[in-house]
């Protein structure tokens, strides 16, 4: 069998969707004759945990590890709180106190591409040893953090050895790079690294078409579309809540902040006894003061439900019992080709999703072509008001369902077996 090394940060017990996706990969692999090894950090600084995953590893599978040097326990030493908050991705937009100013101007010049590049120089000369020990055939590399594409660029100098690197999300277009406070310098040395990767890797994968039109741009190597999936294991009988719930799984991180729906849901409130009594925003995961302040401020704290992290397994239960899935981006140029792991996994759910985000989104394709749910910009209001009182007169008469089509081609074993075709 082929043997491939994937080299990868995030990996159980970590939790969030940037594990998810090598986890799945790593599962079906050996179902297209590809046998997957592991390399990962030995004392990882986590933001977020989820034991769950842990037991969703393939048995036998051989992993390495090796020791990472990073910045947030010296951080911590300054303020718990808020370095925790940063390294989870979770910048505020205001109110930012002189120390999380520092920490982030730090961050961002010091720490080129991110807090993990100590990582890089130990790593190629632990792997150099597994690559002829193992008879390794392709190296992978996954990101963010970028910087481990950068263990990838060193050892393919050193070997020769055939490369991909794969991009969860773009580098230097997402959201939250203008928010690091770089310097001229710094943001150049971005852009080399970016060029560095992208013209040295053999080929490249990325979740979104938006982002294979801009590394279009910076690169003539191939590239590849892969999204993200779903690959449900929720056992038993789910009901649905009684309660007209919109949910919304995972983080809503500063910018996420879809102040038009919460209007909206607030008059709707005064105007209809009925859906005043029976609507409910459920929100599971991290959310940025920002935008609790904005919900709060929009008159919904009496039917907001804020129930914080949860195991992935748990995440699944809420996906297929909520009335409606509340999918939410920035809405700016930056994001449009961001699609959020939980996008396939709501589809999954068979649960109409309510998707907010800057107009030209790729997940208002998605969303349209499988017949999902409905997608609105951040501008929307009439149109987004009318379509949340037709699900709540079918909530009211039973009969709120999708009829979603074409939802096999985004299951995990399927998306495995396009990534099987490059290797």
């Amino acid at each position: 069998m082929q043997k491939v090394l994937i080299i990868t940060y995030y990996w159980p017990p970590a939790g969030g969707p940037g594990v998810q996706r090598w986890l799945k990969f790593v599962k079906y692999l050996p179902d297209f004759g590809i046998t997957p090894v592991l390399y990962i950090p030995e004392n990882p600084n986590y933001p977020i945990v989820d034991e769950s995953f842990v037991n969703e590893v393939p048995k036998g599978i051989t992993i390495y590890k090796h020791p990472v040097r990073e910045p947030y326990g010296l951080a911590r030493m300054f303020s718990g709180k808020k370095a925790k908050r940063i390294s989870s991705g979770i910048i505020q937009t205001e109110n930012q106190s002189l120390i999380e100013k520092v920490m982030l101007w730090i961050r961002g010049n010091f720490f080129i591409p991110d807090a993990r590049k100590n990582w890089v120089k130990p790593s190629v000369k632990f792997i150099s040893g597994i690559l002829e020990n193992q008879n390794i055939d392709t190296i992978i590399t996954t990101g963010p953090p970028h910087s481990v594409h950068l263990i990838g660029y060193h050892l393919k100098q050193q070997t020769g050895i055939q490369w991909i690197a794969d991009f969860r999300d773009p580098w230097t277009s997402i959201g939250y790079h203008t928010k690091l406070k770089l310097t001229i310098k710094s943001q150049q040395k971005h852009k080399r690294l970016e060029h560095l990767v992208l013209n040295t890797a053999d080929k490249i994968v990325v979740t979104s078409k938006t982002t294979k039109k801009e590394f279009q741009g910076i690169t003539d190597k191939s590239i590849s579309v892969i999204t993200n999936g779903y690959d449900s294991n929720h056992k038993g009988s789910v009901s649905l809540d009684s309660k007209f719930t919109i949910s919304h799984i995972g983080s809503l991180l500063s910018g996420r902040n879809p102040e038009n729906l919460w209007k909206v849901l607030a008059e709707l409130i005064l105007e209809n006894e009925q859906f005043a009594r029976n609507f409910k925003l459920q929100l599971a995961g991290v959310v940025s003061d920002d935008v609790l302040h904005s919900i709060y401020a929009s008159g919904l704290k009496d039917n907001m439900e804020l129930i914080g992290y949860v195991s992935h397994k748990e995440a699944l239960k809420i996906q297929q019992e909520s009335q409606v899935l509340l999918l939410v981006e920035i809405n700016s140029k930056e994001t449009t080709g961001i699609l959020p792991g939980k996008l396939y996994e709501y589809m999954a759910a068979r649960r109409p999703i309510l998707a907010v985000g800057p107009s030209d989104w790729d997940a208002n394709a998605i969303i349209a072509e499988t017949k999902s749910g409905a997608f609105f910009d951040y501008f929307s209001e009439t149109h987004l008001k009318n379509v949340i009182l037709e699900w709540f007169d079918d909530f009211q008469n039973n009969s709120l369902n999708t009829d979603s089509t074409g939802l096999e081609k985004y299951s995990r074993r399927e998306l495995t077996g396009e990534l099987s075709k490059l290797l």
